[in-house]
């Protein structure tokens, strides 16, 4: 399972450097990684010369004289073993290189350097919501209204799971179905894949490095919960060639989606922000690498888009190097605004995930040489449980009600969700 492109970083290590150093890791790997790849190399060709020694000194004792033959065989016992010892020298060889990899996150592109606070945003669309009344939060609305039960969820499940009940599941079902509706529209296949993945799709889609303690791991079974559909529609062409010759390829995840949510103890305990269990609708794309930066922008407008038709102010940032998830080069977040907190949070995000996960994955298209080439892979969020605190909260009226944004309403049945009596 190759990674970082050797080619690419041994033409441009100050590349790969600059990329560790905006994600706050260890440049040094790369210096690593170079003398581990010449020394894989060296292996490489020390391991093939004597093979091809070993094929000449079997035709030798073939063509020789009976009597010769006994002290030629003894040779080739001797070249025998210098064989295995080279080809066990190249294995691990390569594998120090492997290991290495590993190590080596994606090339960050255009990212701003620093952590979590260093994001740069880059627009606002609408301005935050503002109330002549005291605004309630989603989970007191959610309760009044009879929409989301907490109580019952923690009974049942634990901390963090909940129910979402009558109008509260009915205004999930229309945000998602006006997802797929948006995606489908825009050449999407919609898909509806597994939950449960191998060890080997997860790891290709590179959630298995620093983020490895999010996800559920089923042991018995040897299969991980997925935390997005991204991670089975990453794997669905794994190993194959791929046809891009008409364009990338879309598709449009729907699925429940499972996060541990480990390192989150006491943060957005309350209400439906930060739970163990959700629904999303994940866009997946498909192309050459040099379409992946127009495509990025494509998700990205279509994440605006839907973010109008449900009616929350938004922005846009760009996350910085130190922040983003290792497959990611570039990723831009849209964070709807949440009156009750006075602050912008995170909605959906979308990731150019350029060669990085097809490349682990050996995800290949033909060029128009007839060269086989790694595909670029891009994802982005389109709908998820999470949007019913930005919807329930700037939609909320002064007698409790909310008013259902007007593009969900064909799906809900109502324009107003009105408190339980």
């Amino acid at each position: 399972m190759s990674v970082i492109d050797l080619k690419f970083l041994r033409e441009n290590p100050d590349v790969v450097r600059a990329s560790q150093v905006t994600r706050g890791e260890d440049p040094g790997l790369v210096d690593e990684l170079i003398a581990a790849d010449e020394r894989r190399r060296a292996a490489i060709l020390a391991a093939d010369q004597l093979r091809s020694e070993q094929k000449s000194f079997g035709k030798t004792i073939g063509q020789a004289a009976p009597e010769e033959r006994a002290e030629l065989l003894k040779g080739s016992e001797e070249l025998k073993a210098k064989v295995k010892e080279a080809d066990a020298a190249q294995k691990a060889a390569e594998d120090a290189v492997n290991e290495l990899q590993l190590k080596i996150d994606n090339v960050v592109v255009g990212a701003p350097p620093g952590g979590e606070d260093d994001f740069v945003v880059l627009e606002h669309v609408g301005e935050p919501t503002k109330f002549d009344f005291e605004p309630k939060d989603h989970l007191e609305l959610g309760e009044s209204l009879g929409l989301i039960d907490t109580e019952r969820g923690t009974k049942i499940s634990g901390s963090r799971f909940y129910f979402l009940t009558g109008y509260g599941a009915l205004l999930q079902l229309a945000m998602l179905n006006l997802a797929a509706q948006k995606a489908t529209a825009n050449g999407f296949k919609l898909m509806i894949p597994p939950v449960l993945v191998r060890p080997e799709i997860m790891q290709g889609t590179g959630f298995l490095g620093a983020h490895s303690d999010e996800v559920y791991y089923l042991e018995k079974d040897d299969l991980f919960l997925v935390g997005t559909s991204e991670v089975a529609l990453a794997g669905y062409h794994k190993d194959e060639i791929i046809d891009l010759a008409n364009g990338p390829i879309r598709y449009a995840g729907w699925s429940s989606c499972f996060r541990r949510e480990a390192g989150s103890y006491g943060k957005d305990t309350r209400g439906i922000l930060r739970v163990h269990q959700f629904d999303k609708l994940e866009m997946f794309v498909y192309c050459k690498p040099e379409e992946a930066e127009a495509q990025h922008q494509a998700l990205l407008q279509m994440e605006r888009d839907m973010l109008s038709a449900v009616e929350v102010p938004y922005r846009i940032i760009d996350v910085a190097g130190g922040d983003l998830g290792s497959s990611a080069a570039r990723k831009f977040d849209t964070e709807a605004w949440i009156p009750t907190q006075n602050t912008y949070r995170e909605l959906t995000s979308t990731s150019n995930c350029t060669t990085y996960q097809a490349r682990r994955l050996s995800v290949r298209y033909r060029d128009e040489n007839g060269q086989a080439q790694t595909a670029a892979t891009l994802n982005g969020t389109l709908a998820t449980t999470r949007w019913l605190v930005a919807i329930l909260e700037n939609n909320q009226q002064a007698d409790g009600s909310v008013l259902v944004p007007e593009s969900l309403r064909p799906f809900v049945g109502k324009e107003v969700l009105e408190p339980i009596k």
